[in-house]
This record gives C-alpha cells, sequence and structure tokens, in this order.
C-alpha cells in the first residue's frame, strides 16, 4: 500500500518542487529546489496568458456540467430505480454504452453540427459555453444514471409509502425522504464528474478555440510563460499546481460522503 501512494504521489511532488524553482532551473533533476523561487507562480498570470480567464471557463463549464449532469441524472435514476416498465434493462443498457464511445470518434460529427452544417442544426455554436458543456453532459449523464439507479435501489420503498401515508406527495416523499438520505451518492457523483469535466482536454480543444474561450487545460497547452519562445517548464508545472490544488480541496473536504457513496450497498 505505502509503495502504491508514493507511486501515485510521485508525479505531483515532482511538480510542486518544479514549480518552485527559479525559471532559469526548470530541467533540474533535485529533489529539492534550492533556492525556493515563486517566480513561476507569478509568470502563470503574467503576459498574454490570460490564464485567470481560463480558470473562469473551467469553473463555469464544470459547475454548470454537474449540475446539469445532476438535474437530469437524479431524475432518470430515480424513475430506473422505481418505475416498473417493459425494456428497462434495454435502456440501462443503452445509458451505458452511450459512455463507451471514444471521445476522438466524435469530435468531428459535433464540430459539423456546431459549426451549422447540418441543416437540421442551422447553429454556429463555436466557442461558446454550450459547445463545451453539452458534450461533456453526454459523457457524464450515463455515469451519474448508472451510480444514483444501483444507490436507489439501496433505499427501501417502504420509506416512500409510509411518507405518503403521512400525506406527502410522490414528489414530497423523494424531496423530503429519498433525496437526503441519497445525499452520499449525490456528492460522490458530483466530484466525479466535476473533477472529469474540469480535466477535459479533448472538447474544449476544439470547441474552445479563441483565447477569451479557453479552459485552464487548454491554456497549459499553449503556455509560453513570460519568456516567450522558449519551453517554460516551470511556470507550466506552477499552472499544473493552480489547477490542481482547487480539487484536492475539494475531495479532503467531501471524503466522508465520497467514501459513503462509493461504499453504499456494501453491507446490508
Amino acid at each position: 500500500m505505502a509503495l502504491i501512494v508514493i507511486y501515485c504521489i510521485l508525479p505531483f511532488y515532482w511538480m510542486v518542487v518544479s514549480a518552485l524553482r527559479t525559471p532559469d532551473e526548470g530541467r533540474s533533476t533535485e529533489l529539492l529546489p534550492s533556492p525556493v523561487s515563486f517566480e513561476n507562480f507569478v509568470g502563470v498570470f503574467a503576459g498574454n496568458n490570460n490564464f485567470m480567464v481560463s480558470l473562469g471557463n473551467s469553473l463555469i463549464v464544470s459547475s454548470v456540467t454537474t449540475l446539469l449532469t445532476l438535474l437530469f441524472g437524479i431524475i432518470a435514476a430515480y424513475a430506473l430505480a422505481r418505475l416498473r416498465f417493459r425494456f428497462k434493462g434495454i435502456i440501462l443498457a443503452i445509458i451505458i454504452a452511450t459512455s463507451m464511445f471514444p471521445g476522438i470518434t466524435l469530435i468531428i460529427p459535433l464540430l459539423k453540427m456546431f459549426t451549422g452544417t447540418y441543416e437540421w442544426f442551422p447553429v454556429n455554436w463555436m466557442n461558446t459555453y454550450q459547445a463545451l458543456v453539452l458534450p461533456s453532459l453526454s459523457f457524464a449523464m450515463p455515469l451519474c444514471v448508472w451510480n444514483l439507479t444501483a444507490f436507489f435501489r439501496q433505499l427501501p420503498v417502504e420509506l416512500e409509502q409510509a411518507a405518503m401515508v403521512d400525506g406527502c406527495t410522490p414528489g414530497q416523499a423523494f424531496r423530503k425522504v429519498i433525496l437526503p438520505l441519497a445525499a452520499p451518492g449525490v456528492f460522490t457523483t458530483a466530484i466525479i464528474t466535476f473533477i472529469a469535466v474540469w480535466n477535459e482536454f479533448i472538447i474544449a480543444l476544439t470547441f474552445g478555440r479563441d483565447q477569451d474561450m479557453q479552459t485552464a487545460t487548454v491554456s497549459i497547452s499553449k503556455f509560453t510563460g513570460q519568456y516567450g519562445y522558449d519551453t517554460p517548464y516551470g511556470t507550466i508545472m506552477a499552472a499544473g499546481v493552480v489547477v490542481t490544488v482547487p480539487l484536492l480541496i475539494a475531495v479532503l473536504i467531501f471524503q466522508r460522503r465520497i467514501v459513503a457513496g462509493l461504499t453504499a450497498g456494501g453491507v446490508k
């Protein structure tokens, strides 16, 4: 276990160490920075990088995608877990099958659609938030539906029946009884979705080409730092730290709910 943890932490450690070196020591292999410098972090937000705008774009796209995924995913998962209808198994299989397509294979059809090439979709959505949110939503939805469907199935239906005996409508029973109990599963799905969209690169690179619409991952890939034409290794590493730390903080804050959601149903 210790070896596995060390193996997982080493890349992040090296990223932090490289970010804390002076800009002219980008290729240094020393285990500790000497001296410690914050010039690379200054370079992240200097010059024409427009990195603060890119961080804002990543936050908007990730937050909106997560909220929409939860909104539609919770409703769909609850219906699949509670309602009885024909071909429910086939519908679940189709939902999970949509997540098996490599993202790169869908870029060309999406590009034609978002540039108004198709007559049935005469809208140019290039360099807009909707062009970044909708494809990410389609990839995040299957995971959300499957996770929450399994979670809702673990909750006894008698809880809703008791609530309706006490005067709740089906909607009130779901909102006031089932949804609070499903909070661990919802939090787990939200965190996983947010991290996946935050780290997404291909869709953001294709549909957010303008500098004002670039997400943080795309901005880092085009990084020049404040030094022009050389490869600013230290500044790129500093930008990686800036992008990664918010995710680490979020996971640390919600770790108990995440673990509860991932292990739900493991013990009856």
